[in-house]
């Protein structure tokens, strides 16, 4: 009770806020996403995610090394596939050598003990920009989960450590878990997008891996009957505990900071990791403030870091991954 409880004497300088700060970061928290392209010395930024880039294999080495080095642990890999190998089924996402497995070889080539997670959906290789397949205008649920599973065992066999399903299709982590254990990698773990919104955020995204829902007669042009609505919480928790119950190893939350309360909520109700996207439209924003001097950049970043952890993260895969190691070391 004030006067003998002041609370102020914490804060009274760095030595003392340090002391007893409740939440930290470190680069153990951090998943670095990589955009990947076919080509020779390219090194592209992306113009919607000012500083980020889309690079190609001969450039992906000298990365994951860099990466490394500032004690980065863990990437997280996208690809943007030409335009004539997409179909509607996504048969090249089953191509042994394939983009994304010619850059999962290259990073465990390159850095052996870096995390690799990959990309699973059907959006980059889709004629229709969709993560799944479509039929009569509809985007058919247990017909993609065959070929998600396939894609996943195709990573683990080119070396990922994890695959992450980002489609939110029904029933996919069960699949996903069967077709790897069936295949012999028990050990490829499995982090579900378990709570990803139909969000207006990955915009930047989209425009990076050109993977936007065409917009054609009768094709849905956005993802909504198979994201989750953004009004909806408790929907949220039961995707997450199917996934728990369907074999995930790490439940992830996307977006990040609209989407807090749910990482909270999730946090409380699941024992496995939980993690967070920090996604396009995010850094987006923060780029395009700093820009014009509205906001300081490092401050606005690292504090919307930490509210992700503050709010029950273990892990975070953020575009600002390598700026903010950068500032922490």
């Amino acid at each position: 009770m004030f006067p003998y409880r002041r609370n102020r004497r914490l804060r009274a300088s760095e030595s003392l806020r340090s002391l007893t700060r409740e939440t930290s970061l470190s680069p153990d928290d951090f998943i670095v996403p990589l955009f990947i392209a076919e080509g020779k010395g390219l090194r592209e930024e992306i113009p919607s995610m000012p500083g980020y880039f889309r690079i190609s294999l001969d450039g992906l080495s000298g990365e994951v090394r860099a990466l490394w080095s500032m004690g980065l642990k863990a990437v997280l890999l996208f690809v943007k596939v030409p335009d004539d190998l997409k179909d509607n089924r996504g048969a090249e996402a089953l191509n042994p050598d394939g983009l994304m497995q010619r850059a999962i070889r290259t990073v465990k080539d390159a850095c052996p003990e870096m995390v690799v997670l990959t990309d699973v959906a059907l959006d980059p290789y889709s004629e229709y920009g969709h993560d799944g397949i479509v039929q009569d205008s509809r985007i058919l649920n247990d017909a993609t989960v065959e070929v998600l599973a396939a894609m996943s065992v195709s990573h683990a066999a080119a070396g990922a450590d994890l695959v992450a399903p980002s489609d939110m299709m029904d029933g996919r982590v069960r699949s996903i878990r069967e077709a790897l254990d069936g295949s012999g990698y028990t050990d490829a773990g499995i982090m579900s997008y378990s709570a990803k919104y139909a969000s207006a955020f990955y915009g930047p995204f989209r425009d990076a891996l050109d993977s936007a829902p065409v917009s054609e007669s009768g094709i849905p042009a956005d993802k909504k009957t198979y994201q989750m609505d953004p009004a909806n919480r408790q929907e949220a928790l039961r995707e997450t505990r199917m996934d728990v119950e369907e074999g995930a190893d790490i439940v992830m939350v996307k977006p990040g900071l609209c989407y807090l309360d749910i990482v909270r909520e999730i946090r409380n109700a699941v024992d496995i990791p939980v993690a967070v996207y920090q996604v396009s439209g995010e850094y987006a924003m923060v780029k395009a403030a700093a820009e014009k001097g509205w906001l300081e950049h490092d401050a606005v970043m690292l504090e919307q870091l930490l509210a992700i952890k503050r709010a029950g993260a273990d892990l975070i895969a953020s575009y600002f991954a390598r700026e903010a190691v950068a500032l922490l070391r």
